[in-house]
């Protein structure tokens, strides 16, 4: 197993609630270690909002500035400015809030802060769904999914949030997996060492919202990868497309089969997501190459913050 490089400076902690087995504790630490000390974190009602704590119990040594569900963004934008205005502005600020603050509540302050290209890096866990109010879909859901708000499956496709963010032009967007901490900890680098909004996208499988067991929560998040459900692309200036991560030749019904949310479904419907997740790789493919440096990142791209 290939060793998990990064330098841990004890911003997270033992002791905190998340479930035994969750990856976004997982995911956390690498984030939060990787950071550094000079970070204030803003983080909204979702399951990160429980695993950090609040005062005096807190999960981190950074501080945490909690906020309401819809105003992520436009938070750490105003800690932002204040930063800015008592000449702080080499403090990290990063916001950390899960797919039904991103995706939906809280999808127009993220559009806006995008659009201002605000100066702060924004880490969205997607669990898809809202896993910490009783497993209701969120626009993140995947088609088919059961959930508390469509027990016999979601009609809908899950929103493309990465062509969203790609449209605003941004300068850094990227996915990661719990399945991969090496890259994950690169994608964070990268983005730490960058200027302007940056938005990475960490897929989180939720023990008791997907169904799963409560060891197989990485092993889940690596099958989504290996099958193409969720590709790990990093994206520079909304233009430039890498893929970071091949994908692999494991099916869909090996990734479906594992969780109880799936359960339902029949053959066709299998063959369906099937053709949904060949039709996002067609989509993907269209994309690398188009961008300047032919599809392959640029990793020495720096961008000015918007300070107006």
């Amino acid at each position: 197993m290939e060793k998990i490089v990064y330098n841990d400076q004890g911003l997270f902690h033992p002791g905190h609630v998340a479930c035994g087995g969750c990856a976004e504790a997982l995911s956390l630490r690498v984030i939060l270690n990787t950071m550094g000390k000079n970070t204030i974190g803003v983080v909204s009602p979702s399951c990160t909002a429980v695993i950090c704590g609040g005062y005096p119990m807190t999960s981190t040594s950074i501080p945490i500035f909690h906020t309401t569900l819809e105003t992520a963004a436009a938070a750490a934008a105003g800690v932002r400015q204040a930063l800015e205005a008592r000449g702080e502005g080499d403090t990290q600020v990063l916001c950390l809030a899960g797919d039904g603050g991103t995706y939906d509540i809280g999808l127009q302050a993220l559009s806006s802060a995008a659009e201002r290209n605000e100066d702060i890096l924004y880490v969205c866990f997607d669990n898809e769904g809202y896993m910490n109010t009783g497993g209701q879909k969120s626009s993140s859901t995947p088609t088919g999914a059961r959930t508390g708000s469509t027990p016999t499956g979601k009609t809908t496709h899950k929103k493309n949030l990465v062509e969203i963010l790609a449209a605003h032009r941004i300068p850094y967007i990227a996915t990661a997996s719990p399945s991969d901490l090496n890259d994950l900890r690169t994608k964070v680098e990268r983005a730490r060492d960058m200027r302007g909004m940056r938005v990475i996208i960490v897929l989180i499988p939720c023990l008791p919202g997907w169904g799963i067991a409560d060891d197989s929560a990485v092993a889940t998040a690596r099958l989504a990868v290996e099958t193409g459900l969720w590709p790990m692309v990093e994206i520079f200036d909304g233009r430039d497309w890498r893929l970071t991560h091949r994908r692999g030749t494991r099916s869909v019904a090996e990734y479906l089969k594992g969780q109880k949310r799936y359960n339902h479904l029949q053959t066709d419907d299998i063959e369906a997501l099937g053709r949904e997740v060949d039709e996002g790789w067609e989509l993907l493919n269209a994309r690398l190459g188009q961008g300047p440096a032919g599809g392959s990142g640029n990793p020495q791209h720096r961008a000015a913050a918007n300070t107006g």
